[in-house]
């Protein structure tokens, strides 16, 4: 499985890797994401075309701003997916709120260790969020549609092993109008080293994406 880049979700990942190291065993996961390409407009060649040329950024937009991700789910969700975390969850700082936001909870409870991200991207219009789709889900091959989400939405699940502890990741991309939700969600289990279930991690992930999905479309 190839991840994307994502330093800021990256270094968040940092701190229960390093709490979990006595047992051998390191996060490598999560919605790492690739930075979206620069819009280009070629320059109108007279006047003319300047005044009656249309401009592209000024269509609207269904979303404007990315909502609250630690809202994205309820208090229910998260204590059945990620047992033990706190509700409230924990907000990864971003350069630009407005365009990005992620929120991540995870715990430790007896041997098993759950982490669900949530995160929301705005892009500048339908058709960038559709090319952004599209890429996601071009890379992350392997996986399958998820029917009645979003206007487009895409399920993959993985297993790695690192260090004879294996790590199942189920990770959802979703499109509604001009905004992606990527839901990340793993899981392990520290005394048998074996990985919850691909049924469980993707009925999880998939879970949470249509709460997500809900709560972006309630704010909009």
């Amino acid at each position: 499985m190839r991840s994307l880049p994502l330093p800021l979700a990256l270094t968040a990942r940092l701190l229960p890797v390093a709490v979990l190291a006595s047992a051998g065993w390191a996060l490598t996961s999560g919605p790492l994401a690739a930075a979206p390409a620069a819009d280009h407009e070629p320059a109108p060649t007279t006047a003319t075309a300047t005044a009656s040329a249309p401009s592209a950024s000024a269509a609207p937009r269904t979303y404007t701003a990315a909502p609250a991700p630690c809202e994205g789910v309820s208090e229910k969700t998260v204590k059945s997916l990620v047992p033990g975390a706190r509700a409230a969850g924990q907000e990864i700082a971003s350069t630009d709120k407005s365009a990005r936001r992620t929120c991540s909870w995870n715990a430790l409870k007896g041997f098993d260790y759950r982490w669900l991200d949530i995160s929301y991207e705005i892009k500048k219009s339908d058709e960038a969020a559709v090319g952004a789709y599209r890429q996601r889900t071009t890379e992350r091959s392997g996986g399958g549609v998820v029917p009645g989400l979003g206007d487009a939405a895409y399920s993959v699940v993985d297993l790695t092993t690192k260090d004879k502890q294996q790590t199942r990741e189920g990770v959802v991309v979703a499109r509604a109008s001009n905004a992606l939700v990527i839901i990340t969600y793993n899981g392990s289990d520290f005394e048998t080293k074996k990985a919850p279930g691909t049924d469980e991690i993707n009925k999880g992930a998939i879970k949470a994406a249509k709460e997500a999905v809900a709560a972006l479309k309630a704010a909009g």
